[in-house]
């Protein structure tokens, strides 16, 4: 079972490393001949892949232990209508990298994304200071670019698929600030079935009364059918001045237990959506 998997980024990045993570567990055989990434510039280029019928599949990210959510991405989810199936999380782990045979004091430039440069400043100003950090579009695409230049003197930092896949040495691994930085990402892929026996997690979205209490009745209720309430996001709702969008994750033991809680809130609520029901990573 073969997959064309929508990312958002380069060959390289972190979303292909996740995409790899997840598939290898669903796919039978190996993963790196099952796969081909299909590389989109924005999270709205996976859904346009998606409906062109140049992906089968996408993997997008929707939280980061140290920056938090990507709002963007939850009004993706409600808005293009495709199912969640799964998730995965990933350890963002950053590399400093240049080509074969330079060591670091060799090193002028690094080219990198801004958030990897944010990750990484500390290390740079405590163990090469003389290096200039400078903003780039992508991790893997500042490796894959050091690569086809052929230019000494600058490194990338990017993950350590990056380096192997556009054949660089990493002069420094782990050069990250916060280890525990997780990135979770959610997996879009219609032609996924997930057992109900499995599910035990679900993504939902909706709209409550504007009225005082009318969402701590709805968590009431989602605890009592003993609903573990994991993430709540909200987001305004356009043209109606503080109302907003509510999305939640929810853990749950049982299916049964879990439709009947959905049974319960949905005549206190409003446009109840449910984005996704698939199996926990965690």
């Amino acid at each position: 079972m073969s997959r064309r998997i929508a990312i958002q980024g380069y060959k390289g990045c972190f979303h292909e490393q996740a995409a790899r993570l997840f598939y290898a567990s669903v796919i039978p055989g190996e993963v790196e001949e099952s796969l081909a990434v299909v590389e989109c510039d924005t999270f709205e280029g996976l859904y346009t892949a998606l409906e062109e019928g140049r992906a089968d599949a996408a993997v997008m990210a929707i939280e980061n232990t140290v920056s938090g959510g990507l709002l963007h991405n939850f009004d993706l989810l409600r808005k293009k209508g495709r199912r969640v199936k799964g998730e995965v999380y990933t350890r963002i782990g950053q590399n400093l990298m240049a080509l074969p045979g330079q060591r670091l004091e060799d090193i002028r430039e690094v080219r990198t994304h801004y958030m990897a440069i944010n990750q990484t400043r500390p290390w740079f100003e405590k163990n090469a200071p003389w290096i200039k950090l400078t903003e780039s579009e992508d991790t893997a695409k500042s490796a894959a670019e050091l690569t086809r230049a052929g230019e000494k003197g600058i490194g990338a930092v990017a993950s350590e698929l990056a380096a192997r896949l556009y054949g660089l040495d990493i002069l420094a691994a782990g050069i990250e600030t916060h280890k525990q930085n997780f990135t979770r990402f959610l997996i879009l892929d219609d032609a996924l079935e997930v057992p109900q026996a499995q599910m035990d997690k679900a993504l939902l979205c909706f709209t409550l009364p504007h009225k005082p209490g009318s969402l701590a009745q709805i968590l009431t209720i989602l605890s009592f059918y003993e609903m573990n309430l994991t993430r709540i996001q909200s987001l305004p709702i356009p043209g109606r001045e503080w109302q907003y969008f509510f999305y939640i994750d929810i853990k749950f033991a049982d299916y049964l237990r879990y439709t009947q809680a959905l049974a319960a809130v949905r005549p206190l609520i409003e446009d109840l959506e449910v984005l996704g029901e698939y199996k926990s990573a965690l």
